[in-house]
């Protein structure tokens, strides 16, 4: 899953508004922004091969610190407590803990069986992958119904806000369409390298909503 964790973030500045879009992003990949660094240490293993198809060029052989549903509980847990801490904000908090368990929901279904349920647990996964139509039918929906809940709630301050904004979900789809007709990474590092630029992401979801505000939608009365 890809497209379709970023749809989450934006469907959650639906339910949080004052959080920053930002914000949500790092929330809805945080299993994702960890697992790099944890491979470059090498606590977690990947392997490359030339799969069936692009969605199953790697093989998540040993994540289960950031990638077990235990473990991405723990670590909702922890970003809502740092939220709340930070913002004193209980409604924030408790939608940036859901979007970090909700990694895991979404990744179980596009996954082979790979996502175990706690560090040495059974593994899981509905395999949508191996077949990319029904990917595509999955996180191309979701996107755009993320992108949809929260561009109909936000509007541009300026010009930056405007053009930033497309600017961002373009760079979401071009590195989605990347992943797909790239071949695979030579190295299990190179995997790594690779992944820690989902950083940029979240920063740039700060950026944006920074030039951006809430529209608060017109309530009709009966005459």
């Amino acid at each position: 899953m890809f497209l379709g964790h970023y749809g989450a973030a934006l469907a959650g500045a639906r339910a949080a508004p004052q959080v920053s879009i930002g914000a949500l992003i790092a929330a809805s990949q945080l299993p994702d922004l960890i697992w790099p660094i944890l491979l470059l240490a090498g606590v977690e293993r990947v392997q490359v091969v030339q799969g069936e198809n692009s969605f199953l060029n790697l093989v998540f052989v040993h994540y289960p610190w950031t990638h077990s549903l235990a473990m991405v509980v723990v670590w909702g847990v922890i970003a809502g407590l740092l939220y709340r801490l930070w913002r004193r904000d209980d409604r924030g908090a408790w939608v940036v803990g859901a979007l970090v368990v909700s990694h895991w929901v979404l990744d179980w279904i596009t996954h082979v069986p790979d996502l175990p349920l706690y560090p040495g647990g059974a593994v899981y996964g509905l395999s949508a992958w191996r077949v990319p139509p029904i990917t595509f039918a999955i996180e191309v929906p979701l996107f755009v119904l993320g992108v949809w809940l929260y561009a109909s709630r936000t509007r541009g301050r300026d010009r930056a806000g405007r053009i930033g904004f497309w600017g961002l979900l373009g760079f979401m789809a071009a590195a989605y369409v990347g992943s797909l007709i790239a071949p695979p990474p030579p190295t299990a590092s190179a995997v790594a390298w690779g992944a820690l630029s989902a950083w940029l992401l979240p920063l740039l979801g700060v950026w944006v909503d920074r030039h951006r505000e809430r529209v608060t939608p017109a309530v009709t009365t009966a005459s």
